[in-house]
């Protein structure tokens, strides 16, 4: 049985807090700069690679975080959830997430069911209904085929599956795979499905509800909405939407819908893109066979995530480097920029991977801590963030770290040559040169041209980005994420910070308010 102490009962990070500071600019310069390129880089699964050269680590720093991780026992916690046990502390649930795309240890039997057959088994439904879709068999009331699909969810039900169809989408359209067109519906405002609605032809949509518990009022409502435009429309929305859903749920044997998809408690919605949440999605979007390649990346990473080594192993480095930077040198947030249109909602996605697992000021016993733990996360493609919030990344005030995904080809291969170089080229050329002016800076005699450098930096680098890269990385960034909940002794499976502003949103819609409350509630005229 693993130890479950807090952070600042580890006499390793008593020492880290007393080891001697890298000065970045000084190390990243000149040949020892390009010696700490080739020397500070770890295989990442599917022909990755994570480079922290740039980041403000030495051969005693990362020996003393190897001390930690050791000390911390994160293998032996990482073995303890894929095997079965209870980490979950909060809900007293298993975390089974990786059991969606692997096997890694033991089975695991929860409820009579060994879970890693009965996901496989949902993974099987679903891509047996995706290619009857795509074939015909399964077809709108006028028997003709439907072109587009609609994802109904909020939170994790959303944000992942959203970003990695976008991910996705030239690759598809590039190889042939590109089977439907697929649009999301997240927002309790009745824009957002306004928007949906008048975009698609109704006539040829499926929609696809994702609740797990059933309950959930901004999709319940969403449903109403499509539910409501579909019979204007003159169809039966039962012959135009699906569920996925906990089999317990009001939503598992409805007659409002074709057919539904289970998932389960043990998978909380922000690591869920390789259940039933986001296999429904991208199997019909893509093709069944596409999805499955998204889950043999990600299972490759987990296996990557099972080293003990921590310095072999690249999702622990990655969190140990984070935790450095987050509790000994003291920086509030992470950018994740990554040099990939393909991936402009990749950041939001992690904006709650991180913030919703490791925003906690408990430990996973309900006992306050006295340390920080997780940062703020933010990012934007680049090179649009160059050209937005770069200018305070560089010269701001305050030191943010970086978290850079660069890949050496586009999905299309589609470029032209301007200047003697291709975009691609350009693209690259821009990523590589901002992580060594943030780390070396710029001497001016003008202070308004004096870049100080020291910002951190670490770049995630791949050939190209296809279902296969695009799994590993979703599992590295989920693993990263886990890891440092072990460091900090948090429960990264939980998310009752979230609870608090919906309970109050059904009193005010139940006009059971008082003082601020109600004050508020009648500014809106609710």
């Amino acid at each position: 049985m693993a130890n479950w102490n807090d952070l600042d009962k580890l006499a390793s990070y008593e020492e880290l807090r007393s080891a001697k500071k890298v000065d970045l600019p000084q190390v990243m310069a000149g040949e020892n700069g390009a010696e700490r390129v080739k020397k500070y880089s770890v295989p990442m699964a599917c022909n990755m690679s994570f480079n922290y050269a740039a980041k403000a680590v030495d051969e005693d720093i990362l020996g003393l975080l190897k001390k930690l991780a050791q000390e911390a026992e994160l293998s032996d916690k990482f073995k303890a959830l894929y095997n079965g046990e209870v980490i979950n502390t909060g809900e007293k649930r298993m975390v089974l997430h990786h059991l969606t795309r692997g096997q890694l240890g033991d089975d695991v039997v929860a409820d009579g069911v060994n879970k890693r057959e009965f996901y496989v088994n949902e993974q099987r439904r679903i891509a047996e209904f995706a290619d009857k879709v795509h074939n015909g068999e399964i077809v709108n009331g006028k028997g003709e085929k439907f072109t587009t699909v609609v994802q109904i969810g909020i939170g994790g039900s959303d944000l992942g599956p959203r970003a990695m169809y976008l991910a996705l989408e030239g690759w598809a359209r590039k190889m042939g795979k590109f089977m439907m067109q697929a649009e999301f519906i997240s927002n309790v405002d009745p824009d957002d499905a306004t928007n949906v609605i008048k975009k698609v032809d109704l006539e040829h949509s499926l929609f696809i509800l994702v609740s797990k518990s059933g309950t959930t009022l901004e999709t319940l409502t969403n449903q109403a909405f499509v539910t409501d435009a579909l019979k204007k429309a003159g169809l039966d929305p039962s012959k135009h939407m699906i569920a996925v859903t906990s089999e317990t749920s009001p939503l598992a044997k409805s007659e409002d819908f074709l057919t539904a998809f289970y998932m389960d408690d043990y998978i909380g919605g922000r690591y869920s893109s390789t259940s039933g949440v986001g296999g429904a999605v991208l199997s019909l979007a893509f093709g069944p066979q596409t999805f499955a390649e998204f889950l043999e990346g990600a299972a490759e990473a987990d296996r990557t995530a099972a080293e003990t080594d921590p310095l072999k192993n690249a999702a622990m480095l990655d969190a140990l480097i984070g935790f450095y930077e987050r509790n000994i040198l003291g920086y509030p947030a992470t950018a994740v920029l990554p040099y990939s249109q393909a991936l402009l909602r990749f950041p939001a996605h992690l904006q709650q991977l991180d913030m919703e697992s490791n925003g906690k000021s408990v430990n996973r016993f309900g006992e306050p801590i006295n340390y920080v733990t997780g940062p703020v996360i933010f990012g934007e493609p680049g090179t649009n963030g160059q050209h937005s919030f770069y200018q305070l990344l560089h010269q701001g005030t305050d030191i943010v770290p970086l978290q850079f995904v660069g890949f050496k080809k586009s999905q299309y291969e589609n470029d032209v040559v301007i200047e003697g170089s291709t975009s691609i080229k350009k693209l690259c050329a821009n990523v590589v040169a901002q992580i060594v002016a943030f780390a070396c800076g710029k001497d001016d005699e003008n202070p308004n041209k004096r870049f100080q450098g020291g910002r951190p930096s670490s770049i995630i680098i791949g050939e190209s980005l296809d279902p296969r890269s695009l799994g590993a990385l979703l599992a590295h960034f989920e693993n990263k994420v886990m890891f440092q909940g072990f460091i900090w002794n948090v429960n990264s499976f939980d998310q009752e910070g979230v609870q608090l502003g919906k309970i109050l949103a059904k009193r005010v819609l139940a006009h059971d308010t008082e003082g601020a409350l109600a004050e508020y509630a009648s500014i809106f005229e609710i």
